[in-house]
């Protein structure tokens, strides 16, 4: 039952709007591949590999002119196994990183050739999707339900090794999740590196190998407490489908996924970050993994109490997104954050009509609540007061998954004391607070559900104003974010290659296919459950304002 009595018609209003806005943007992205893309479908076909330091797939998919990788990488790749019999896909992939093998120089053959030679290697990547979230399910099934929200912490030192660490630290003193926040600036390269890595700044790179190592440590320190512990990273940047696909095949529980933030705050080219969302969403579908977004970043460069708006239409649109790309509802992680100037008279109750209406509104969502960063100061007395009422509202609203606020934000990353002290007070006003939301009632022309109402209302007027003008003029014309984007412009758009009518890639078809019911609930990875009410980066910052870093 509603709480703040919201207009359902409205609502649903904003739902139509924000799919027909995203279907105008589908148009384009089915048009459309990327040269990450393309490195994702063959890493999805085993080739993992690197030489030099250099992903082979970068090797292989940059020898190809936009003209032939417009038939799609399988298509060429296809064609050369074919010719070449006795190679498996990886052997034939090294050949052709290191020029023993010109792939843009292999002769046709019949397309039923080249579908039949991919084919077991199409095969072996679902099956290892599918093998990740039902391994995963398992130990959920097994393990102890966590109370809510969860407890979402990050670590962050560079070194992977030291990151395994403080993460155990963090479980042992109660995190459910752990993030390893990505090293600042990998979104913007155009590879994903190699190995295990010990040097990173601000954070740690995310590699195949790194997911692996945390990925085993948090499964040995859960067995341990008989708890399952989720783990965090980013399918963001410029390589967005290549670490979806990373992420998937290493088990990890939820990705930062956004179709707007590497365009917003990270300049990424809007034709280039449309596509690549659409790739990386359709193997997060099939491999059950929650995505996070960013709307929460939003409110790092524009004011909570004016800019609200645009949050709850860019989470509508988020939302449309992912339905387009096969994410049920409860795989979209919605992002909101507590970013109430301090200064406002009733902050607090417009910070619980704002947290209160996105669980509403999206009920079945894992809403990702974060904490206040745009406000600390460094004084670590005001931030741990900041924390605390921040953590009310989220145990009050029924929050899912909280990421804990540092009394040490805006001046260091934290080292283990500062995660005791937020984890023991998370802790206190959790269990203290645990139902408290259950017995209130707002008045119905309070200032709880006037703020709500008014708040529905101009997300709808902005979402009829982006449909007008298509969302991609809408980004240019800064009505996200106060962030101004050119459609033409930011990284990465020399990488988008207009596919060819023949244009073939047997993993995107596979991945685009839709489940029956049954293997749709299967796919869900539901934390023993679904979340309860379903039952009934950032921008540019000073420096350590703020540790979302969603896209880095």
């Amino acid at each position: 039952m509603s709480r703040l009595n919201l207009d359902r018609d409205k609502i649903e209003s904003c739902h139509h709007v924000a799919r027909q806005i995203t279907r105008q943007v589908q148009e384009f992205i089915n048009r459309h591949t990327t040269v990450s893309i393309e490195r994702a479908t063959l890493r999805f076909l085993g080739i993992e590999e690197a030489i030099k330091s250099m992903p082979v797939v970068n090797l292989i998919v940059d020898r190809l002119p936009k003209e032939k990788l417009a038939l799609g990488i399988s298509t060429w790749f296809g064609r050369a196994l074919a010719h070449h019999r006795s190679s498996s896909p990886l052997s034939l992939a090294l050949r052709i990183a290191d020029g023993r093998v010109n792939l843009g120089e292999t002769p046709e053959v019949p397309f039923e050739r080249v579908q039949q030679v991919l084919q077991s290697a199409v095969i072996r990547g679902l099956r290892r999707l599918d093998g990740a979230r039902e391994k995963r399910q398992k130990v959920i099934d097994q393990t102890k339900r966590e109370d809510r929200p969860l407890k979402y912490l990050i670590v962050a030192t560079g070194n992977i090794h030291e990151d395994v660490e403080q993460a155990k630290s963090a479980v042992l003193q109660g995190a459910d999740c752990i993030a390893v926040i990505r090293s600042t600036a990998q979104s913007l390269q155009d590879y994903v590196p190699h190995g295990a890595t010990t040097e990173g700044f601000g954070g740690t790179y995310a590699t195949q190998e790194n997911f692996r190592i945390m990925r085993k440590a948090l499964d040995e320190v859960g067995e341990k407490i008989g708890r399952y512990i989720r783990l965090t990273n980013y399918s963001s940047g410029l390589c967005m489908p290549e670490i979806a696909v990373m992420g998937a095949f290493e088990n990890l529980d939820f990705l930062l996924n956004d179709a707007m933030y590497g365009i917003l705050f990270r300049d990424i080219n809007m034709k280039r970050t449309f596509t690549d969302q659409y790739f990386s969403r359709l193997v997060i579908a099939r491999a059950g993994i929650i995505i996070n977004t960013g709307e929460d970043n939003y409110l790092t460069t524009a004011e909570s109490y004016r800019a609200f708006p645009q949050v709850l239409a860019s989470q509508f649109i988020n939302e449309q997104f992912g339905l387009l790309a096969n994410l049920s509802e409860e795989q979209l992680g919605l992002g909101h954050a507590f970013e109430m100037d301090p200064t406002l008279e009733d902050g607090f109750l417009y910070e619980i009509a704002q947290a209160e209406m996105v669980r509403e509104i999206f009920s079945k969502s894992p809403v990702k609540y974060m904490p206040p960063t745009r406000h600390k100061t460094g004084d670590i007395f005001f931030s741990h007061t900041l924390d605390a009422l921040f953590n009310l509202v989220g145990v009050m609203t029924h929050q899912e998954i909280q990421l804990l606020g540092m009394a040490t934000e805006a001046i260091h990353n934290p080292f283990l004391q500062d995660r005791f002290m937020s984890l023991k007070s998370a802790n206190i006003i959790f269990n203290n607070a645990r139902h408290l939301g259950d017995e209130i009632y707002w008045s119905p022309n309070g200032k709880v559900i006037r703020r709500a109402r008014a708040m529905l209302e101009e997300t709808h007027t902005l979402l009829k104003k982006v449909e007008q003008c298509g969302l991609m003029k809408a980004i240019e014309n800064g009505l996200f974010a106060n962030m101004s984007r050119a459609v033409e412009g930011g990284r990465g758009l020399d990488g988008v290659v207009r596919q060819d009518h023949h244009y073939f890639n047997p993993v995107w078809k596979a991945l685009e296919k839709k489940q029956t019911p049954d293997e749709d609930e299967a796919r869900v990875v539901h934390p023993r459950g679904v979340p309860a009410r379903a039952e009934g980066g950032g921008a540019p910052r000073k420096r350590f304002r703020g540790r979302r870093h969603h896209g880095r």
